[in-house]
């Protein structure tokens, strides 16, 4: 595919090491050439000085024959020019934007759209890092929630503790608890370190457990294994920006809300804004406002403002002061698996949720979504198996004649609406999309290969 990639930042740059391995042509446009040098001299990729949104920057990339325009400039403006130009001067057939301005997005269905401004694929990291968090919420005790098939099947990871359901268990006794769910143990992070389970792995105290099932099976299999844990109730969120404002209002109607917020103005704006939720007005590192509004029986603080230093910072307060479970907005996706684990429980990126869905809409159907896990070196991968015995290394193969990495597993097989929990000797069939666990990220390019139609092959 020739793409053409707007912004050159982590987001940009990261996209674009991701595709340009995979046989396809790349160019990347930004202001900043010095930025544009390092990522030519690290991929096979070309680059272009200029602005995303000007037809002759976009002509000169390639933009009468490209097939895919990806606009994530820092500039909601430019993103979406770029799309109006790309669509009306070169007719390029697919055009994703990154718009960050809820303003722009309440009437997202009126405006954008092929007669309005023509985006095909619409990136928001504010509700991507929404839908996360009301994710997690929903199934108290889980530290990371992902999807993949389009929703219907659910990896979740959880931390096993003295005296619940999951220590001291074998792995195939789980199955004997939930009678008609399927589950699978996708894989264990011990004292840092991945391990590949098997049915007779014992859980230990303090592991984190990666489990795959089918949607609607998740709730039980939740109640079931984290049984001792109570249903969230009290949420107090620290910054009343754009994404503490849209979470407010998607919750508040299912939880106590409290909302921290320094500006005095924006507070006042929250209070017209928001039905039921309590506007606070100060610092969430202010110790003696965290008692006072008895952060010790609140269930979930969640920091959201815009400087990273100062969530941290308010979330190790709050989790020191008796909150139950502390979630802790990170800019820089590198600083997520160093902060999350002790007094932070869980640590969110917008920049990786962002990479995550583009590469959802951006890979042609092999490699359809890339997820990093918790303690950052694993990933799951969600694969569709396409073509026959003949031009496939995968199709008409059981899962332990499939040539897989050290490390690498299949958890879950989907097929048309059926979730298959995947064993040895479970075949996969054309068009099936095929979940995997890669304990080691470098072995995820061996994956890819192996899902690319006639690789290998004659």
């Amino acid at each position: 595919m020739r793409i053409i990639i707007l912004g050159a930042g982590q987001v940009g740059g990261t996209l674009a090491e991701h595709l340009a391995g995979e046989d396809n042509d790349i160019t990347i446009v930004d202001t900043d050439g010095r930025r544009l040098h390092e990522l030519e001299d690290r991929l096979d990729v070309r680059t272009l000085r200029g602005s995303g949104s000007h037809p002759q920057v976009l002509g000169q990339a390639g933009a009468d024959d490209a097939d895919m325009l990806v606009a994530v400039t820092n500039s909601d403006e430019i993103n979406m020019i770029a799309c109006q130009v790309g669509l009306s001067l070169f007719n390029i057939p697919t055009r994703i934007a990154r718009v960050r301005e809820p303003d722009y997005l309440t009437k997202d269905h009126a405006l954008f759209s092929r007669e309005a401004v023509p985006v095909d694929v619409l990136i928001s990291p504010e509700s991507l890092i929404t839908r996360g968090i009301k994710r997690l919420l929903q199934y108290p005790g889980a530290l990371q929630v992902l999807d993949f098939a389009g929703g219907r099947v659910q990896l979740v990871a959880v931390k096993a503790r003295y005296g619940g359901a999951l220590v001291g268990q074998r792995i195939r006794t789980l199955r004997e608890h939930l009678p008609g769910t399927g589950i699978r143990v996708a894989a264990i992070f011990r004292r840092e370190q991945p391990i590949m389970p098997d049915g007779d792995t014992v859980i230990e105290a303090d592991d984190e457990v990666f489990f795959i099932a089918a949607r609607p099976d998740i709730r039980q299999v939740m109640a079931e294994l984290r049984r001792l844990d109570r249903p969230y109730k009290r949420i107090i969120i620290a910054g009343g920006g754009n994404i503490g404002a849209r979470l407010a209002t998607s919750i508040e109607g299912h939880y106590q809300v409290k909302i921290i917020e320094q500006d005095l103005a924006r507070c006042e704006h929250l209070s017209q804004q928001l039905r039921s939720s309590t506007i606070l007005h100060g610092s969430a590192s202010d110790r003696e406002l965290l008692i006072e509004e008895n952060i010790e029986a609140t269930d979930v603080f969640i920091a959201l403002t815009n400087d990273e230093e100062a969530n941290v910072m308010a979330s190790m307060l709050a989790k020191k002061l008796g909150a139950r479970t502390v979630i802790t907005l990170i800019n820089n996706p590198a600083y997520v698996d160093l902060v999350q684990g002790g007094l932070i429980d869980i640590a969110l990126s917008p920049q990786q949720s962002t990479i995550s869905a583009l590469l959802s809409h951006v890979r042609r159907g092999d490699v359809v979504a890339v997820h990093s896990l918790r303690r950052g070196a694993a990933e799951a991968l969600e694969a569709i198996a396409h073509g026959d015995v003949h031009s496939s290394r995968v199709v008409g193969r059981r899962v332990n004649e499939l040539a897989l990495p050290e490390g690498a597993s299949v958890a879950a097989v989907v097929r048309g609406d059926d979730v298959i929990m995947a064993y040895h000797d479970t075949v996969i069939a054309e068009g099936d999309h095929v979940i995997l666990f890669v304990a080691d990220k470098r072995a995820v390019r061996a994956v890819e290969k192996l899902f690319q139609l006639g690789i290998g092959f004659i």
